[in-house]
């Protein structure tokens, strides 16, 4: 078939990709190898648009064992005991096809993590939706969580934690990031870096169909009024199989028979066997007609390019196969050596004895393309919004409406439809700041936990960027978790825009700057570019995944009040930033402003305090104080429990509504017994870190002194009057 222009753009690769296709080839490719180019090149395996920001990013550190590079990143917690977890994006397949397209993206994460011999123990997703008045978004809503909980049922992993939020910005283009932690012994982990020539190449799991051909592609492209006509591009999962495939895995993991492992993710059998080619070096020659199909007549590039899940890869050892066979025999998973390992660095694939494509290894990885892309630096605005020209809101007013609005509602009726509990570790559940998970059979555990903030990246990247790390670092300290490191999934619109890329690069820039400042590194993610539809693109959205080790769980720490007649007191300065505010989003429909700043020496301070209080049992419970400011999170803390608070007025008052709803950062609010106070607050003053002692619990009311009185459970039924009615 001759490769026309009409080609070359369908498979998303412009002419002058195509002059270096031919240039590395020294000919013309043949459709098959034109596919495989387009697989490997687009943005969704190459990051051609961002490796040249990624590399900025700090991803070496005292608990690093694995950091970006590998399916999934690596941490050390002690005792042998190692944490594998990465976050992906799977947006476009779950805008087409919500179901399916939220399940596989669960499937995949999870083969990313136990393809390094990690038993996964928890799932956490960040989902982002339209406006609610969409006509669109509450289809997309029920079918991503049902995928979510279908597949992560199913296969008995616990969904523990993350957010859903809504804003317009997605009305055409959603966004699904699903995140995966595994436990892992430090000196059993696995990799993906093939060794060896001859030694036997493979394929292990479910058979490979014509579903999700082409899907790294359209991950790669915006959306157009002809999406719905990607559906075929949608892989299909089935969480069943893939539990076995987990187990047979790990089964064969407990020797030596592995030397490198990889999953057939974006691309693949494709991006599988050239990834662990390139990373070791070497070529790989793959038989096709070997290859396990589910359907007939399957030409070499409908194998090579189909994303049909619960497959794998492996490179064997000698004289191993029989062993292996058995157990995948065992687990009834196909099981078939499809190929071998060469000198040649070559990429070779034969159909019936017939030499069907050959590409060098290094033109499909090192040599793809890697752009250095035109962007624009975003300046804070210049406009400061007047508050005091607004038309007056009594306070009690104010929180309701922001208790009641989609983004701050109780989500338990999304939760609920999550399995928290199976593999009996969670000792927290979704709703805190974070959720906690045993190491089985011993006494430390990981808190975990997913943050993103798309208006303050929206408002000023540089400044967004920094405050997301440092949110989902507060999340874990606020229960009692010394956070390690993070995975970070990056949704962006469309890089070939100058002011989307910029976007980017001060996003990246603040992440850098946080993560770094924090001790607190990236060693995993994903990068998800061309987010939008029509040209209309959405907000920039990071989305962070923390994970953080309590060293012993006897005591965990949450948000709820624990007592009445206990003091809160507020560590961190409030000055009353209200720009960029729930406040002023849901009660007068203001998006503009700056974003609070970020004082990272504040934030380490503070949150390092809080964390040795928690150490020493002088905290009853904890919250961070973020979206919706102050008085937000004193209602989350009461609105659950059997307690209120009476929360006193501060002495230096300004505006009230700056106080009680302004969203300034590095702020904690911490209970504390009576008998305690003293000790807590001599330790805050000789350790310099500024606090207020802002108000004491009760039973039954929550009560701001001479502005408003009410019961808890008038509270609790304003958080539930959203999804009520939806």
């Amino acid at each position: 078939m001759a490769i026309t222009k009409k080609i070359i753009a369908n498979h998303g690769l412009n002419t002058e990709e195509y002059k270096n296709i031919q240039k590395l080839l020294k000919r013309d490719p043949n459709l098959l190898e034109l596919g495989i180019f387009s697989a490997m090149w687009n943005e969704h395996c190459s990051y051609k648009s961002s490796k040249i920001h990624l590399k900025k990013l700090p991803t070496k550190g005292k608990h690093v064992i694995q950091g970006p590079g590998e399916n999934a990143g690596v941490i050390d917690i002690g005792d042998n005991d190692a944490i594998i977890f990465k976050i992906e994006s799977h947006n476009h397949p779950s805008f087409i096809e919500p179901y399916q397209g939220a399940a596989t993206g669960v499937g995949g994460i999870l083969r990313d993590v136990f393809t390094m011999g990690a038993r996964p123990i928890a799932l956490l997703n960040s989902i982002h939706f339209g406006s609610p008045a969409h006509p669109k978004t509450k289809s997309l809503l029920n079918g991503v969580v049902s995928g979510i909980g279908g597949y992560g049922n199913c296969i008995g992993i616990p969904t523990v934690a993350g957010e859903t939020k809504f804003n317009e910005t997605y009305n055409e283009n959603i966004l699904v990031n699903a995140m995966a932690v595994g436990h892992a012994q430090k000196d059993k982990i696995f990799y993906s870096r093939a060794k060896g020539v001859g030694k036997s190449v493979v394929y292990v799991g479910s058979k490979t169909g014509r579903d999700g051909i082409h899907g790294a592609s359209m991950a790669s492209a915006e959306f157009d009024d002809n999406s719905e006509e990607k559906k075929p591009t949608v892989q299909v999962g089935d969480p069943f199989t893939e539990k076995l495939l987990l187990e047979a895995c790990l089964e064969l993991m407990k020797d030596d028979s592995i030397i490198a492992i990889q999953d057939m993710g974006a691309a693949g059998l494709t991006s599988s066997s050239v990834e662990m080619a390139s990373k070791g070096g070497l070529g790989i020659e793959l038989y096709l007609e070997k290859v396990p199909c589910r359907e007939e007549n399957m030409s070499p590039y409908e194998m090579m390019l189909s994303e049909s899940q619960e497959r794998m890869l492996i490179i064997l050892e000698d004289k191993k196969e029989e062993k292996a066979r058995e157990i995948f025999k065992k687990w009834d998973l196909d099981f078939v050596v499809i190929g071998k390992t060469t000198n040649t660095k070559y990429l070779t694939l034969k159909f019936n004895n017939k030499v069907e494509g050959e590409i060098p290894i290094d033109a499909l990885a090192s040599k793809a393309p890697i752009y250095e892309r035109k962007w624009i630096k975003k300046n804070l605005s210049k406009n400061k919004i007047e508050i005091k020209k607004l038309k007056k809101i009594k306070i009690e007013d104010a929180l309701m409406k922001i208790l009641s609005s989609p983004n701050h509602s109780n989500k338990s009726w999304i939760t609920d439809q999550y399995d928290q509990m199976v593999m009996c570790d969670t000792v927290q559940r979704s709703g805190s700041d974070a959720a906690i998970i045993r190491i089985h059979n011993k006494d430390k555990a990981i808190a975990v936990s997913v943050d993103s903030s798309a208006n303050y990246c929206k408002s000023h990247p540089l400044t967004g960027g920094k405050q997301i790390v440092c949110e989902n670092w507060r999340n874990l300290v606020s229960v009692g978790a010394k956070p390690l490191a993070i995975t970070n999934c990056l949704n962006f619109g469309n890089p070939e825009n100058n002011e989307i890329m910029g976007e980017f690069a001060e996003c990246l820039q603040g992440i850098k700057e946080a993560c770094e400042f924090l001790n607190y590194p990236v060693v995993s993610g994903n990068v998800s570019f061309y987010n939008g539809t029509n040209k209309k693109n959405i907000f920039p959205t990071p989305v962070i995944g923390g994970v953080g080790l309590i060293d012993k769980i006897s005591n965990p720490i949450n948000h709820n009040l624990k007592m009445s007649e206990s003091y809160i007191l507020i560590i961190g300065k409030t000055f009353g930033h209200l720009e960029q505010s729930c406040f002023l989003r849901e009660n007068f429909s203001i998006n503009d402003g700056r974003p609070p700043k970020i004082n990272l020496l504040n934030e380490k301070n503070n949150g390092e305090m809080v964390f040795k209080l928690i150490k020493q049992n002088l905290v009853l419970s904890a919250h961070d104080v973020s979206s919706g400011g102050l008085i937000v999170a004193l209602c989350e803390m009461a609105m659950n429990t059997n307690f209120g608070i009476k929360v006193e007025k501060p002495k230096k008052l300004g505006n009230f509504e700056e106080y009680l709803f302004g969203e300034d950062q590095g702020r904690y609010l911490i209970e504390i017994d009576n008998k305690n106070l003293a000790k807590v607050e001599t330790i805050l003053k000789n350790e310099n870190v500024y606090f207020e002692k802002i108000g004491k619990t009760q039973k039954t009311y929550f009560e701001i002194e001479g502005e408003m009185k009410c019961s808890t459970q008038d509270l609790f039924k304003m958080n539930n009057k959203w999804y009520n009615n939806y």
